[in-house]
């Protein structure tokens, strides 16, 4: 029979050596490949006769549409993890409205396979709607929106942009702009055609939409403007209720799409307006597209940190009350925050965790509401669902004394105020040599939380070093060496964690493809090999769970 090569067991030995009992003489064997074979029953049975629940990160594609992948999922697990269907990214959309649309079929298919759904995540840095959460904390205009309707004339009464009205058309008409040259965004543009050239400005005018003012408050005018005749000019008016009107002067119109701006101060509050006077041009036509107007004195007021993290704190509410909400008798537990804490122990911020790579779904909420951010996510979550429990989730916590001592200082914080937290997850994305000696610490101090404890992402590595074309060499060394470490794992999570504080074990996956770290066929973390067969790392699990920490 193969035995595993002495070099990785003697390391295996010498840092476990102290940890595991002398009279456990199968602790020696488990290092024969012959000793994983035995994968009779199901993980999910051995897991209940322990008292928690087994679960796998699972695709709706996968699990829907391939009956090999489904009935894996079905035989080992009681409990599954949407690896993406729940999070930001998929639910919240541009306008903030929330989509459950794919959500709901996996929850409808799991559910209807007898499982139960455990969700992830609610709050994390990484996969969210930036979009639109960026427009709220004042990446698109300060955290104020576009006063003025229609200012890309996409709709039209008859001739007419609805909404605006055409004034004093002496010399000169309007129409709708089209044609891509002719037009800055969208389908169409206003088209101000001057036929009798070089008259006042006043007369030929177009008038916006009406929007509201503030007295005092200054607008910023912004638009888009194009002609190609020579000579042609344009003047802006700002109009308050007053009658007070506030003139930009002639300005020469530029010959390709410019971006051009004019502020304005309102003079008394009610309804204003902004008038574009085109007259005084030579004849030709100008060509006017996407008008914004913004109340600069607001936009300068809500970027104040106090007001971003107002908004955003009642957009973080109303994302989790709906979801939450949504889901309630249905998702019995949720990770409500995900990944709070940087290695280092601090909370994240846009400093410390920069958006290096422009990823688009990227948006640090903590960098807005800091350390508040779970404390109301908390509520947030119990309010909506009094029935579910509550995880923070985070990884690396066997291999960062820092991070792992800042989530317990700041959990132990968070129960000291009332906060409604119940537990606490940790990934455990390790690899085959690990550190056991950190993996009990890590458990022993989750533990003395009180709270419950729970392994959320686990994987294990077998390339941890990321040599290239891993798959070339003979492979079942490290199988071997992989299925100790998953076994060790489960092994110290039932003997260091209470059993009143165990809630259960999930795997980040179910067959090697499936994995994040897969890396086209160079690491193979999973239980299921590519051709769905069990690995030794399946009766590694399976025997652990079986011994129950013994």
């Amino acid at each position: 029979m193969k035995k595993t090569p002495l070099i990785p067991i003697i390391f295996f030995l010498i840092i476990t050596g102290s940890l595991l009992p002398a009279c456990k003489k199968d602790v020696v064997h488990i290092l024969n490949l012959g000793n994983f074979s035995d994968t009779t029953g199901t993980l999910k049975d051995a897991a209940a006769a322990a008292g928690i629940h087994f679960g796998m990160a699972i695709d709706y594609s996968d699990f829907t549409g391939n009956a090999t992948y489904a009935s894996i999922v079905k035989a080992n697990c009681d409990q599954v993890t949407f690896e993406n269907e729940m999070k930001g990214q998929y639910l919240l959309q541009n306008d903030g409205s929330v989509n459950f649309t794919q959500a709901d079929a996996l929850l409808n298919a799991v559910t209807n396979a007898g499982l139960k759904v455990y969700g992830h995540t609610l709050i994390w840095y990484q996969q969210q709607n930036a979009t639109y959460l960026n427009s709220i904390v004042g990446g698109s205009g300060g955290g104020v929106s576009n006063l003025l309707t229609n200012g890309g004339f996409e709709s039209w009464t008859g001739s007419t942009p609805t909404g605006w009205a055409y004034y004093n058309q002496v010399n000169g008409n309007f129409s709708q702009g089209t044609g891509g040259a002719n037009v800055h965004g969208g389908n169409y543009s206003l088209a101000v055609n001057v036929t009798a050239g070089a008259a006042q400005n006043y007369q030929l005018q177009v008038a916006s939409p009406s929007f509201p003012v503030v007295q005092g408050h200054v607008y910023l005018v912004s638009f888009w403007i194009m002609s190609p005749v020579g000579g042609s000019q344009y003047q802006v008016e700002g109009r308050s209720p007053n009658g007070s009107v506030a003139y930009s002067g002639n300005q020469s119109t530029p010959s390709t799409w410019t971006l051009k701006t004019f502020s304005f101060t309102a003079a008394s509050s009610g309804n204003g307006m902004i008038t574009f006077d085109m007259g005084a041009s030579p004849n030709g036509t100008t060509y006017i597209d996407d008008v914004s107007v913004i109340d600069q004195t607001a936009a300068q007021q809500n970027s104040t940190p106090t007001a971003i993290a107002h908004r955003l704190d009642s957009v973080m509410q109303r994302y989790i009350t709906t979801v939450v909400g949504h889901y309630a008798g249905k998702v019995v537990a949720w990770d409500v925050v995900n990944e709070l804490f940087t290695d280092n122990g601090q909370i994240r911020n846009n400093t410390n965790t920069p958006n290096s790579n422009g990823n688009p779904n990227f948006f640090v909420w903590s960098n807005y509401l800091g350390d508040s951010l779970a404390i109301k996510a908390f509520q947030y979550a119990r309010a909506a669902d009094p029935n579910a429990l509550l995880f923070i989730n985070d990884y690396n916590l066997e291999s960062s004394p820092a991070k792992l001592d800042s989530l317990i200082a700041y959990v132990n914080r968070l129960k000291s105020a009332g906060v409604p937290i119940d537990g606490i997850g940790t990934q455990m994305h390790i690899a085959w040599n690990t550190s056991p000696a950190a993996i009990d610490n890590m458990f022993q101090q989750l533990a003395a939380t009180g709270l419950k404890i729970r392994i959320s992402e686990l994987d294990v590595k077998i390339n941890p070093y990321a040599k290239p074309n891993i798959a070339a060499t003979p492979l079942d060394e490290y199988f071997a060496y992989q299925a100790v470490a998953y076994q060790y794992v489960v092994q110290s999570y039932l003997k260091n964690v209470p059993k009143a504080q165990q809630y259960g074990i999930t795997v980040w996956g179910v067959h090697d493809p499936d994995s994040w770290l897969y890396n086209n066929g160079n690491d193979f973390p999973l239980l299921f090999d590519s051709n769905y067969k069990k690995k030794p790392a399946f009766a590694a699990v399976l025997q652990a769970l079986k011994a129950n920490g013994q």
